[in-house]
């Protein structure tokens, strides 16, 4: 299976009637009160949309499949540091000047097209979440469980922003290669040079992207800014929805992970890596969107319990996403932040 999409789509699956008698097990650790952990496997390999689900699954899709090309065009991103170097050490080479030019067109055509993914991610995020909160069931374990095929969209939406990201930070030629352009861009107007490229990216647009790259994680940043939006725009809903929607998904991806009867259906150990990303994606939404965060007594996330599941895997496959909860969640360092989960994540 890709690092991007998982192929295939959802089917309803009830829990078995031993997994739902092992309530020990499946009980979820909040610290408000303990009460039943949302308890159905999440079939994230083969989830196939009902017929209520598929407006807004045939809209997602089309979003998706461009994905993973847009992962393996990131991972195969090199850069034009050499070019750049060259021109910056002989400013009065014409020539040099020229080549790093045209190693950077191409380069900041291909950072626009990433951003302007970014966009339709968010735009597919929105649809996702509009039908995953809406009052059509009782409550968002309901949603996930009938939902299937849409809360796997949502878990590859998640998937692809951190598999992004961590393509992303590793890869300092990306804005050192935006920066240049800007500059020479800007130095071409000054002396009045015709600059080719200079329509594919308006001064407008080449600061939305600037800012876009600034960000440490610019999909995970597009993705909470995208969510806190929808909350925001949609008055009529509880927030809990959205939240709860979040915790719950957090909650079934741990579950799934930390039980053996259910870890022993994934029929591919990508699909192992894909739930831990989805996992941690969901906590760092939520403590962005929910009040108080992740990390405090109300949450309804088991952070504890979270966090010993990816410190159950092979180290070097969870660093990225243990940095991820330590760098990038929005209140882990408050006040309120249980000692323990800090120092579980020392």
């Amino acid at each position: 299976m890709s690092s991007g999409h998982i192929w295939g789509t959802t089917e309803f699956i009830q829990a078995p009637e031993q997994y739902r008698n092992m309530g020990n097990l499946l009980k979820v650790l909040t610290c408000t009160d303990l009460e039943q952990e949302p308890n159905f496997f999440l079939d994230f390999e083969n989830a196939q949309p009902t017929d209520a689900e598929r407006e807004v699954w045939d809209q997602v899709d089309v979003v998706l499949k461009d994905a993973k090309g847009i992962l393996d065009e990131l991972q195969a991103y090199k850069g034009a540091g050499q070019e750049i170097r060259e021109a910056i050490q002989n400013p009065s080479d014409e020539a040099l000047q020229e080549q790093a030019w045209a190693a950077v067109v191409p380069l900041v055509g291909k950072l626009k097209k990433f951003y302007q993914f970014s966009q339709r991610l968010e735009a597919a995020l929105h649809s996702l979440l509009g039908a995953l909160t809406s009052e059509t069931y009782d409550d968002t374990t309901q949603h996930l469980e009938r939902e299937q095929a849409l809360a796997k969209q949502f878990a590859e939406i998640l998937h692809f922003t951190l598999r992004f990201d961590e393509l992303k930070m590793t890869n300092p030629a990306i804005q050192n290669d935006f920066s240049y352009y800007r500059r020479t861009l800007s130095r071409m107007r000054i002396n009045n040079v015709p600059a080719e490229g200079e329509n594919e990216v308006n001064n407008e647009l080449a600061n939305r992207i600037s800012l876009f790259y600034a960000d440490a994680t610019p999909m995970l940043k597009t993705l909470s800014d995208g969510t806190t939006k929808f909350v925001s725009e949609n008055k009529n809903l509880p927030i809990e929805n959205t939240t709860d929607c979040l915790s719950t998904m957090a909650t079934v991806c741990k579950v799934m992970l930390e039980t053996p009867e259910y870890r022993s259906r994934f029929t591919s150990e990508e699909t192992v890596s894909f739930c831990l990303r989805v996992m941690v994606g969901v906590i760092i939404l939520y403590d962005y969107v929910h009040p108080v965060g992740a990390f405090a007594k109300s949450s309804k996330i088991d952070m504890k319990g979270c966090i010993k599941v990816l410190k159950d895997q092979p180290p070097n496959s969870v660093e990225g996403l243990l940095n991820a909860l330590r760098y990038t969640t929005k209140h882990l360092n408050d006040e309120s932040t249980n000692k323990t989960i800090k120092s579980m994540l020392q």
